[in-house]
């Protein structure tokens, strides 16, 4: 039996019609699930999407109950809609904070609100995940509103993996760099950004029975860290970023 064979099990993904979210939406359908995902803009397939604005706590449970509905259960989740603009803390409005901490760390609670609802009555119970980041654990200036909502997230996963255990695990990962960053090969020890490729295939292991007595952690994805500033002199014999 493959432990990463998800035929038949039934996934959602928040904001998984781009980027990151696709990339993690196409590894389960790859895997053999059936997948929704949703969004705030109808994207070219629809097919397999659902129209939700998961920071209305009303949205977000419609969102889950029609997962339910297509596929007759759920099994994982996927908290991975979030992001936030580059403003300083001094320039930015109350406003654009509020709505920051609403997508990045409220939304997250009440989408996980509505799946533990659905999965806890049901047999294998499910699987949470929460998309956290690196700015969640180390300062991030012009981000800071971010930042925090991703740390919150974090002790958010923790909690709800005590409260809702055994019969839902919530785990989440800690999310370096992704994409074309050039900066990250100077800084991070694997010599690259991630791929959502290889975000998506935390997520699949996360989920899968390999990891089923895992529940409260924080993977980190981020390829080794950030060398520190303070050590910078070291680097070059330490290792040498691939061209």
């Amino acid at each position: 039996m493959d432990a990463l064979d998800f035929t038949g099990r039934s996934v959602v993904v928040t904001g998984g019609t781009r980027g990151l979210g696709a990339a993690i939406a196409r590894a389960f359908r790859a895997a053999g699930a059936r997948v929704l995902v949703c969004g705030r803009n109808q994207p070219d397939a629809p097919e397999d999407f659902f129209r939700a604005d998961v920071r209305d706590p009303y949205q977000a449970a419609a969102f889950i109950a029609e997962a339910v509905r297509r596929h007759g259960r759920l099994d994982v989740v996927v908290n991975n809609a979030g992001g936030g603009p580059q403003v300083f803390a001094d320039a930015a409005s109350p406003r654009l904070h509020a709505a920051v901490i609403d997508l990045n760390l409220v939304a997250p609670l009440h989408v996980a609100q509505a799946a533990n609802a659905a999965m806890r009555g049901q047999p294998g119970g499910g699987v949470i995940l929460m998309i956290s980041s690196v700015s969640g654990i180390r300062p991030s200036p012009g981000t800071a509103a971010y930042g925090a909502a991703k740390a919150g997230l974090l002790h958010l996963a923790a909690s709800l993996a005590v409260e809702w255990g055994p019969r839902v695990r919530v785990n989440s990962l800690i999310v370096g760099p992704v994409g074309d960053d050039a900066a990250a090969a100077g800084t991070v020890p694997l010599g690259r950004a991630a791929t959502p490729e290889d975000v998506a295939g935390a997520c699949l292991l996360l989920a899968s029975p390999l990891a089923g007595y895992v529940s409260g952690a924080a993977l980190a994805v981020h390829g080794g860290g950030e060398w520190p500033a303070y050590l910078a002199e070291l680097r070059p014999g330490a290792y040498i970023p691939e061209k």
